[in-house]
C-alpha cells in the first residue's frame, strides 16, 4: 500500500476507504511527483491537492474530503456535507428530488479562500462553540449545520425538509433548532429558518411524507395530520402505521411513490388499505405526480374527509392507545433514550429511501 493511503487510512480510522488528498512531493513519498501528477494514475481534486485516479470522487463521503483539505486552519465543513458526515441518512449531496449536485459548503469564519468547482465557501461568523471534531474531521456542529441548511432552502417548505431529515436520526430536536435560530437574529435567512421550525415535524420518515403533509395544511387547510403515529385495534393488535394521519377525521394519508408499484410491495399496500377501511377508516393516497401538482391530491383528501365522516361511530374499531409491549419513538428525545439493543428493535425500518 502506497504511503499517501496509509496516511489517509490514519486519517480516517473508521472510513477507511476514504483517501485524504495530498499535495505534489518531488520526493514521490508523500504524494506525486509533477510528473506523476500529470499523468493517469493521479486526479486532482482541488488546487494543488490531488488523490489515485481510482478513488471514486462521486461518493459523498470522498468528495467531503476532498472538499475539507482546503479548509483553513480555523473552520469546518458545514449545511448537508456536516449532517452526512455525522450519520444524517437522507443528506446524500444532491438537491431534494435527487436533481442536481450540491456542492460541498466550507463554513471559514471569515478567512479568505476561495471557492472551487464543487466547494463552496461561507465566510459568516463562526463561534468556536459552533465546531467540532467528528471522524478526524472539523464540521460545525448538528444544530448549525441544520440551520445552515434551512436558512439558504430555495423554498421555506425545502427548509422544513432539512430539519425534518436531521431529525430522522436524532441530529437535532426541533425545540434543540429553534433555540438557535433564536440566538441569531442577524443571519441572513433566518426568518424562513424561524418560519419552518413550527411546520417540522420529528417522526417524518422521507421527504415526499412531508411535502404530502404540508399540501395537506398549507394549500389544503386541514388540520395538521400524525406522523407516522402506529394504529392499534381494541385488543392491541398493531393495524399499522401510515404515513399520515388524522385521528379526529379518521383519515389515512399514504405515498406511493415508485418502489410502491412494484409487485409484492403493491400487494402489502392493498392489504394494509383494506385493514385500515375495515377497521372504519378512510384511506388517501399521494401519487408522485402530485408533489408537482397538488390538485388532485387535494380534492381526493377532501373528498377522504367527506367520506370519513359520514362513517358511522360504532365502525371505527381503532385506537392510538399503545399496548404495554410497543416501544414509542415519536420524538427525538424517545429515541435518543434507547439503548442500542432497543435501537436495532425499534429503529430497524427507518432505512432511508432514495431521495
Amino acid at each position: 500500500m502506497s504511503d499517501e493511503r496509509q496516511e489517509s487510512k490514519h486519517k480516517y480510522p473508521n472510513r477507511p476507504q476514504l483517501v485524504a488528498p495530498v499535495c505534489i512531493d518531488e520526493s514521490g513519498r508523500c504524494g506525486p511527483t509533477t510528473g506523476h501528477a500529470r499523468g493517469p494514475g493521479w486526479r486532482r481534486s482541488s488546487r494543488g491537492l490531488y488523490v489515485p485516479s481510482p478513488v471514486d470522487g462521486e461518493s459523498a463521503d470522498q468528495r467531503i474530503v476532498e472538499a475539507a483539505a482546503v479548509l483553513p486552519e480555523y473552520g469546518g465543513v458545514t449545511g448537508w456535507a456536516a449532517l452526512s458526515w455525522l450519520g444524517g441518512r437522507w443528506f446524500t449531496g444532491t438537491g431534494w428530488g435527487g436533481v442536481r449536485t450540491l456542492p460541498v459548503w466550507l463554513a471559514t469564519g471569515g478567512s479568505d479562500i476561495r471557492p472551487q468547482p464543487g466547494i463552496a465557501v461561507s465566510a459568516e461568523r463562526l463561534n468556536p462553540r459552533d465546531l467540532i471534531e467528528h471522524d478526524g474531521l472539523a464540521i460545525t456542529t448538528a444544530v448549525r449545520s441544520v440551520c445552515f441548511e434551512m436558512r439558504y432552502a430555495p423554498a421555506m417548505r425545502l427548509a422544513v425538509v432539512s430539519l425534518d431529515m436531521a431529525a430522522y436520526d436524532d441530529l437535532v430536536s426541533t425545540d434543540e433548532e429553534q433555540a438557535y435560530a433564536n440566538l441569531h437574529s442577524g443571519w441572513t435567512g433566518i426568518p424562513q429558518c424561524r418560519e419552518a421550525v413550527p411546520l417540522a415535524d420529528e417522526n417524518s420518515w422521507s421527504p415526499r411524507e412531508i411535502m404530502m403533509r404540508l399540501v395537506w395544511t398549507e394549500d389544503a387547510g386541514l388540520p395538521r395530520p400524525l406522523c407516522n403515529a402506529p394504529v392499534f385495534d381494541l385488543r392491541g393488535g398493531h393495524l399499522g402505521t401510515p404515513d399520515l394521519f388524522d385521528p379526529v377525521a379518521g383519515v389515512v394519508g399514504e405515498y406511493d411513490g415508485a418502489l410502491h408499484l412494484q409487485g409484492a410491495r403493491r400487494s402489502r399496500d392493498v392489504v394494509r388499505e383494506e385493514r385500515f377501511r375495515s377497521h372504519g377508516l378512510e384511506y388517501v393516497t399521494m401519487l408522485g405526480g402530485d408533489v408537482r401538482d397538488p390538485g388532485p391530491f387535494i380534492r381526493r383528501l377532501l373528498g377522504a374527509y367527506d367520506r370519513a365522516a359520514a362513517i358511522p361511530g360504532s365502525r371505527r374499531s381503532w385506537t392510538l392507545e399503545q399496548p404495554d409491549w410497543w416501544v414509542d419513538t415519536s420524538t427525538v428525545a424517545l429515541r435518543r433514550a434507547l439503548s442500542e439493543d432497543e435501537r436495532s428493535i425499534w429503529l430497524r425500518h427507518r432505512v432511508a429511501r432514495a431521495v
